[in-house]
């Protein structure tokens, strides 16, 4: 099955893009696909070889899950790569387009349980949740 990709254009630079996509403290605040839902913990350790854990629950408290990875390479400022608990891989490349402006783009194996476009809307629900955040911060 072919990767989905998501993309944003972010109006920040490239390094402030990756701190607030890469620390904890931050990954919180922009990790959910929708209002009703919040990211309450994300643990991270941006190393080859080291883990993420975010906690993504509806806030009415009727669903929780633990979105869980392992980086497979890291470019400082260019490109994360990691492989979802299930073995999916995903690539996130970050393009700096000019001084002020940073454009992300998502690269991922679709799951087989729900539809490419579901799963597509929703990365870039948040993908778009990030953008807000960042250019709010």
């Amino acid at each position: 099955m072919e990767p989905l990709i998501v993309t944003a254009t972010i109006n920040a630079p490239v390094e402030h893009v990756w701190e607030l996509f890469t620390q904890a403290e931050h990954i919180t605040n922009w990790n959910f696909a929708h209002e009703s839902w919040h990211c309450p913990k994300a643990e991270n350790n941006l190393e080859i070889g080291g883990e993420f854990f975010y906690t993504m629950a509806a806030k009415d408290q009727s669903a929780r899950f633990v979105f869980h990875g392992t980086y497979t390479e890291i470019v400082l400022h260019q490109k994360i790569e990691y492989h979802i608990e299930d073995g999916r891989k995903v690539e996130v490349f970050f393009n700096a387009i000019d001084e002020n402006t940073t454009e992300i783009f998502e690269r991922f194996e679709p799951e087989h349980i729900n539809a490419l476009e579901m799963q597509e809307q929703g990365w870039q629900s948040i993908l778009n949740q990030f953008k807000e955040y960042t250019e709010g911060n």
